[in-house]
């Protein structure tokens, strides 16, 4: 009887075991209806935005940082709207008590040139973006990271020339090889400063008693960079802050007054060095928008990666159900395909978590019970979890992604009495936070702090997903069991 009542809240089974998920499907026994079936929960999402309040992300020195314009216009994505990507870093000489430039007196300062090691693009690469640098009106608070929801710094001074165009950055040039004095590379984002040579002589003019005396000195008299782009663009471009610099090219005089040829010194991104990254999200007029804080379930889940969306997923099927045999269980998540997502293509990987009233901390998250437990020798297993997509086709033949979630251990201790059932959470988070279980360790938990890489990057990707009442790809929790 419990099961019967538990079919009222089921949709009909329609696939049987061709829905075979890719992972552990040899140890699937057969359907046949008489000793081992296949059924579907019917889910409901709601959808939302992060904030300052429930996105704590930082970034370390070596995440990849982002700099570029989404939109405003018609270059915003036409479901996520617009991103304004920032960067904020400081270069200094590798060494202090030392003067880092061949010699003080009469050296002829050819150009300064802020050199961004790039690394990854995000979005429609072919349109072109203004590059402007300031320099920072506050220093960096030593051994700090900042929120990447929040603009950290203020700055007004222009470091680019004034007088001439602004450099027009293409982001698929940026794959291009450089070639430059001693520096002949691929994958440089080059911006020559201004050409009245105002900063570099600066920098030039400081000696070790003033600037180049301790690290403190230096921090007091240039507290580095802003850069931004202004205007309109269509990508954030990822850049590695760790292989960055900043080059002074120059002569230096000989005996006989004439010049040398030219030398170049660089400031780097080392471990005495601070950078900081701030990434804005505009929804305004968006699908996204509309969506975010409904209380009716929603057709479509929309998820965007740090900082962005997340989709909650209440499974109302999952308190009633009865005790069984569970062989898998799995939150199956389709990608909903847009013309738009061959520009602005999905996540690597998306996230499942389940929220926890009964954490007594403000962040009441945790990784799902006994299906993503901690292992103390390999920690966790996330991709026998799903969060890797497979690759599919739509019933129309677009390419979409199709996330397959293990629940199923999760979901035998449920039906066995042993296990709440959480409110869970989709998202594409870069690292994951909260509490957790230990394999073998029993009901004590585990504080994750953003200590588990889950994507590779920020900003970087976006899916439209069909929610529990999309009319041909709608999320569910598929169920095979056995009877008792």
């Amino acid at each position: 009887m419990a099961i019967v009542a538990t079919v009222a809240v089921l949709f009909p089974a329609c696939r049987k075991i061709n829905e075979f998920t890719e992972v552990g499907g040899d140890i699937i026994p057969a359907i046949d209806n008489i000793t081992t079936f296949d059924t579907s929960l019917s889910v409901q999402v709601f959808n939302d935005t992060f904030g300052l309040a429930t996105d704590s992300t930082r970034l370390t020195t070596s995440d990849v940082h982002f700099l570029g314009l989404i939109g405003p216009g018609s270059n915003a994505d036409p479901i996520f709207g617009q991103t304004d990507a920032r960067i904020f870093m400081e270069l200094k000489p590798e060494f202090f008590g030392t003067y880092p430039f061949a010699r003080k007196d009469s050296l002829k300062l050819d150009s300064v040139v802020l050199v961004l090691s790039y690394v990854e693009r995000y979005g429609d690469s072919t349109v072109g973006q203004n590059v402007r640098v300031y320099e920072l009106n506050q220093a960096f608070k030593s051994d700090s990271t900042y929120l990447i929801r929040k603009e950290p710094f203020t700055y007004n001074t222009l470091l680019n020339d004034p007088t001439s165009p602004l450099p027009f950055i293409f982001p698929s040039k940026l794959d291009d090889s450089v070639k430059a004095f001693r520096d002949t590379t691929a994958g440089q984002l080059r911006i020559k400063l201004d050409t009245g040579l105002t900063l570099g002589r600066r920098l030039m003019n400081y000696d070790t008693s003033t600037a180049y005396k301790t690290d403190s000195a230096f921090r007091s008299r240039f507290k580095g960079f802003a850069i931004r782009s202004e205007g309109t663009g269509k990508a954030i471009m990822g850049f590695d802050m760790n292989n960055s610099k900043l080059a002074f090219y120059y002569k230096v005089p000989k005996k006989s007054g004439t010049f040398d040829s030219l030398a170049v010194t660089y400031f780097t991104f080392h471990t005495g060095c601070n950078s900081a990254n701030y990434m804005k999200r505009d929804y305004t007029g968006t699908p996204v928008a509309a969506a975010a804080g409904s209380p009716i379930p929603a057709t479509y889940g929309y998820i965007q990666k740090t900082p962005g969306t997340f989709a909650n997923i209440k499974i109302p099927g999952l308190n009633g159900l009865s005790n069984r045999v569970v062989h898998r269980a799995e939150l199956i998540v389709e990608q909903v395909w847009d013309p738009s997502d061959a520009i602005f293509p999905p996540p690597a990987n998306l996230f499942l978590d389940a929220f926890d009233p009964t954490i007594t901390n403000s962040y009441k998250f945790r990784t799902l019970p006994y299906s993503l437990d901690l292992s103390s020798t390999s920690g966790f297993d996330f991709t026998s979890f799903g969060v890797i997509p497979v690759n599919a086709t739509d019933g129309v033949g677009n390419p979409i992604k199709i996330w397959k979630f293990n629940m199923s251990r999760y979901v035998q201790h449920i039906v066995t009495g042993t296990q709440t059932s959480y409110d869970l959470r989709l998202y594409a988070p870069l690292t994951i936070r909260g509490k957790t279980k230990v394999v073998g360790g029993g009901a004590t938990d585990f504080d994750i702090f953003a200590g588990a890489y889950v994507n590779g990057s920020i900003g970087s990707g976006r899916v439209r997903v069909g929610g529990g009442i999309h009319p041909t790809q709608r999320m569910r929790l598929r169920i095979i069991y056995s009877k008792l």
